[in-house]
């Protein structure tokens, strides 16, 4: 921030240099104050596994990408909290490792969660109440609304992320023993699902309303996000 570094930058006449000055060298060097990105808190490990998985696939082609089911939820807070946090960086600085915040949580209030599968098909939207349990996916998603769709299509596979409700014992057994094809997936790795995008332009698209809604009635997961 200016105030850091003009308390720590010594200066050539004062010990000390004005925040104003700070600013007006940043302005002149085309860096201005930007809100930091806010990433995955990524380990060795994680990242290991990340470049395995995207090597072994990078030859899969896109009609090979077509057949595989992606699923991934995005939670809409109907309130943001704002820290206010800025980072001075230059044009195609975004993600260098000064202008990012890795943050584990996210801000709180009443919210709709949506749930999203595939490219080339669409399901009815599910309604659920509360969270999101093992019972309730596999019972409320899984069985009536997924399985059905990859038994019309027995050349998909079903990307699940690594959510509990979605690795829990009892929702491996129950894929398991209908024949569903699971892609493996790599830890803490949102960015490789194609479908990030769609929730992301839909959350600019809600936030742009010009009357947010004021009540959240339960948790809503839609099946049959459409990507590209």
């Amino acid at each position: 921030m200016a105030k850091t570094t003009a308390r720590v930058t010594p200066g050539m006449h004062n010990s000390s240099i004005s925040v104003q000055i700070v600013r007006n060298r940043l302005r002149e060097a085309e860096q201005r104050a930007c809100r930091p990105v806010v990433r995955q808190v990524l380990t060795r490990h994680h990242r290991q596994q990340r470049r395995l998985w995207a090597q072994t696939h990078r030859c899969w082609t896109r009609q090979a990408w077509q057949k595989v089911l992606f699923t991934e939820e995005s939670r809409f807070h109907l309130t943001r909290v704002d820290g206010r946090i800025r980072a001075y960086r230059r044009r195609k600085e975004r993600y260098t490792e000064a202008c990012t915040l890795e943050r584990d949580q996210f801000g709180g209030g009443e919210s709709v969660m949506v749930w999203g599968v595939s490219q080339h098909h669409r399901t009815e939207h599910v309604v659920i109440e509360g969270n999101l349990n093992t019972v309730h996916y596999r019972e409320d998603i899984l069985f009536p609304h997924v399985v059905p769709l990859l038994k019309a299509h027995p050349d998909m596979t079903l990307q699940p992320d690594n959510t509990t409700s979605h690795t829990a014992r009892s929702v491996c057994d129950f894929l398991q023993d209908r024949n569903v094809s699971v892609l493996p997936w790599p830890v803490k790795s949102p960015d490789l699902n194609p479908i990030e995008h769609v929730w992301d332009l839909l959350d600019w698209r809600v936030r742009a309303r010009a009357i947010p809604p004021q009540k959240c009635l339960g948790t809503c997961r839609c099946l049959g996000g459409r990507v590209g």
